[in-house]
């Protein structure tokens, strides 16, 4: 019955050992042995003061009673259980510091044998002696094989070391005291505890002893070092494959997913999620042994906190109240945000099932691993769009090339006129457009025009404007008379209107004017689509003014209806008039206090430089709008053409 009761003691006080929270706290190794030595140490002394009052009692007044000696013996019995106890969770403690979970698995069988053996032995079962002796040995072999995972040992300063030494060589003196006491006390005649207890107590005293030396040889030579560092240095590998990979040209997705495996690796964690809240492509994270209604939980719980987008690190999930709430199997977890100095890329998330499985160094290298992931993706990105960049640049250039085409390089020279002209685009594909046509019957056509907006689009559009242009000012064979086999001007825009509805984006329209000057007759018919007005000097009357015409622009009413808002306008020309055709960038072009150029000071010039060539009108012109806009930046395309009328005609041909 006692056998049986200190069978019931000695499990009890190691399961409550067992099921305790882990006594290490991150590294602080030192203090966990200073935790130890102090209660083995109040157990010794506890020990050694009961060991004297029995011999003062046994030598002092002789008795032959034995149950005051019985129950010294079951005191110093209970106390030696609680220091093994106490020591033995604590080497488990230090076993399994930053053990892979085979590690794990292995100590608890070591446990489940080595109790086994020890309640046999108490309860006197016996074994053959070969089989004991097997057994034991069996078990002393495993304990040493254990007994080498000692991590711990290469996180110690020189003088950490020592104190760790003095201490383990206390925790060595508290066992001997113990020791000396059972032994003596096995040929004590008044002793009345059965041999199986002694045979428990001493197999016990091994094992826990054997820990002890091994622990104290370990952290004397040092001998784990070797394996921290090998582990270090898979963790620069694991980076250095984690660069290497990333630039091989790897899409996000890629890079992310590498990050993910690797510090999966490198930190041994037991699960893990990555959640990614900014990216171009439908990959938003992934995750490793753990559900999604689990991370829904851990996610909702540290937005509670405010701890959703900051560097986390709780080593002792089971003992915070918020978590512990959850129920979860793990206990610790690292949160390491992914972020640059301009966004938030997302989270990385790592959890362990056992407490205390990260330290500061898990941190640093997902600091690094995170780190070196944005810098990649932030690089990835600005080669996309460099890459996307030079694809616009290599487009525009087509375009600028396609367009510089399209502007007509030779103008017309005739003994009638004077043309001059000047075009420049504020990017590198401009809207402005401007054509010659000339016509049978001593005719020039002229157009000049703008399209909405900029850039490969309005080159396009451009392009089209001049193919339907030159289409429809094509003789018409079906014509009745001379004048209806090229359409007027007003009809040339309603014609146009109707072709680029099939071709012209909703949101787009064109400005444009047609002129068609007739040499024999000496005049010219014009129609406006919404373009500027033509400023004109009239050599007769001696004044400058604008031709105010109504017209709207291109696209901008898509049926049968345009043709009413287009007029056309005839004018006689007489020898000596300047006619300025512009678009809208050189009346709207801004001056240093953001004031538009205008129509009046165009006006101004015109009435400054008529009696000069076309050519140095233009420039006349072109200098003061660069004076008026120096230091300012060019907003829209620039063209302007001058044509003056000679002031010796030519006299018509019969």
């Amino acid at each position: 019955m006692t056998l049986v009761a200190q069978a019931v003691f000695a499990a009890g006080v190691f399961i409550y050992y067992r099921f305790q929270p882990d006594p290490l706290r991150g590294t602080d190794f030192v203090g966990l042995f200073r935790r130890l030595v102090l209660g083995p140490g109040i157990l010794a002394s506890i020990c050694v003061a009961l060991h004297l009052l029995e011999r003062f009692v046994q030598y002092q007044l002789p008795s032959s009673d034995r149950t005051f000696f019985a129950v010294i013996y079951t005191i110093n019995s209970g106390l030696f259980i609680l220091f093994l106890a106490s020591t033995t969770y604590t080497w488990r403690s230090l076993v399994l510091f930053r053990s892979s979970g085979r590690l794990r698995r292995e100590w608890e069988l070591f446990e489940i044998l080595l109790g086994g053996t020890l309640l046999l032995r108490l309860l006197g079962w016996e074994l053959p002696t070969y089989l004991m002796l097997l057994v034991i040995g069996g078990l002393a072999i495993f304990g040493v094989y254990l007994s080498g995972n000692q991590k711990w040992v290469a996180y110690l300063n020189r003088r950490q070391k020592w104190e760790v030494v003095f201490m383990q060589l206390a925790i060595l003196l508290c066992m001997t005291i113990f020791v000396a006491y059972f032994v003596r006390i096995q040929y004590d005649p008044k002793l009345i505890a059965p041999e199986p207890q002694h045979a428990f107590l001493l197999l016990t005293v091994f094992f826990a002893a054997f820990y002890a030396v091994m622990g104290l040889f370990v952290t004397f030579f040092n001998l784990p070092t070797a394996g921290v560092f090998e582990q270090k240095r898979e963790e620069i590998l694991s980076l250095q494959r984690l660069t290497q990979l990333i630039q091989r040209g790897q899409t996000e997705e890629d890079v992310y997913s590498m990050l993910f495996d690797a510090t999966v690796q490198t930190v041994e964690a037991d699960a893990a999620w990555l959640d990614i809240e900014v990216s171009d492509e439908a990959y938003k994270g992934q995750r490793y042994h753990i559900t999604e209604e689990q991370c829904t939980a851990i996610r909702g719980l540290l937005a509670d906190y405010n701890l959703g987008h900051i560097e986390y690190l709780n080593n002792d999930l089971p003992n915070s109240s918020g978590f512990r709430s959850l129920g979860l199997p793990f206990g610790s977890l690292i949160v390491m945000p992914l972020r640059s100095t301009k966004r938030q890329y997302g989270a990385l998330y790592m959890l362990k099932n056992q407490p205390q499985g990260f330290d500061r160094e898990n941190l640093g290298i997902l600091q690094t691993f995170t780190s070196q992931t944005i810098l990649s993706i932030e690089n990835l990105q600005l080669v996309a769009a460099s890459i996307q960049n030079e694809r616009v640049q290599e487009e525009l250039k087509i375009a600028s090339t396609v367009q510089e085409s399209l502007i007509p390089k030779d103008l017309p020279i005739d003994n009638w006129f004077e043309i001059s002209s000047h075009a420049m685009a504020a990017k590198e594909v401009g809207g402005d457009f401007y054509d010659f046509l000339h016509l049978p019957g001593q005719r020039l056509a002229i157009l000049i025009g703008d399209v909405s907006g900029k850039g490969i689009t309005a080159a396009f559009h451009m392009a089209q404007m001049k193919g339907i242009f030159h289409a429809l000012m094509q003789e018409n064979p079906l014509a009745r008379n001379e004048r209806e086999k090229f359409p007027v001007p007003s009809k040339f825009m309603a014609m146009a209107n109707k072709a680029l509805v099939h071709c012209l984006e909703k949101s787009s329209f064109i400005t444009a004017s047609l002129y068609i000057i007739d040499y024999e007759n000496r005049g010219f018919v014009f129609a406006r689509a919404g373009h500027c007005h033509t400023l004109y000097y009239h050599s007769i009357k001696e004044e400058v003014s604008y031709f105010r015409t109504t017209g709207l622009g291109l696209g901008i009413i898509r049926h049968d209806a345009y043709e009413k808002h287009i007029k056309n306008q005839f004018y006689d020309y007489n020898p000596g008039d300047v006619m300025v055709i512009y678009t809208d960038g050189i009346v709207e072009a801004r001056g240093a206090n953001k004031e538009e150029y205008g129509e009046d000071r165009l006006q101004q010039m015109l009435e400054r430089t008529y009696y000069l060539e076309a050519d140095e009108i233009k420039n006349m012109i072109l200098e003061d709008l660069a004076e008026f806009s120096r230091g300012q930046p060019m907003h829209d395309d620039q063209t302007l053409l001058v044509i003056k009328f000679r002031a010796s005609q030519p006299e018509p041909t019969v």
